[in-house]
């Protein structure tokens, strides 16, 4: 079948691989909010790496629906921020720690917009559900 209930799968399965996708995103920022005061432990170390995350389209060869998935997160090349505290474990030679390079204030507005996208995957999955059930009760 070309349309009708195929057409639907296809939307729905969109949908629920961006529901995915923005769960996986979600899970992401919250692991750089979490480590978002994580320094070294010797002197000099790096602190945690803000990672950041980026969508791939693949297409789903039974259906031939465009699909959407998360990448490999890839570190964010954001420099590093200083504090000076002498009495640290990871503070080098002129008492200087390095900082995360994660602002919790983007994180939480990165939280915001998957959490929003999430939700419009969810109700894009509902919608289609709802007309494939319609067009079931039709063809009875």
């Amino acid at each position: 079948m070309s349309g009708g209930i195929d057409s639907l799968g296809a939307v729905a399965a969109t949908a629920a691989s961006g529901m995915r996708a923005q769960g996986d995103r979600l899970r992401v920022t919250a692991e750089n909010v979490a480590n978002a005061e994580t320094r070294g432990t010797t002197p000099g170390a790096d602190p945690y790496v803000r990672k950041l995350v980026s969508f791939e389209e693949m297409i789903d060869q039974s259906t031939g629906a465009a699909l959407v998935r998360v990448g490999d997160p890839r570190m964010d090349p954001a420099p590093f921020g200083l504090e000076h505290d002498p009495s640290h474990p990871a503070a080098d030679e002129a008492g200087y720690v390095k900082t995360p390079n994660v602002d919790p204030i983007l994180e939480m507005a990165n939280m915001r917009e998957a959490s929003r996208g999430y939700e419009a995957n969810m109700n894009m999955f509902e919608t289609a559900r709802r007309m494939r059930d319609q067009m079931l009760d039709l063809l009875r």
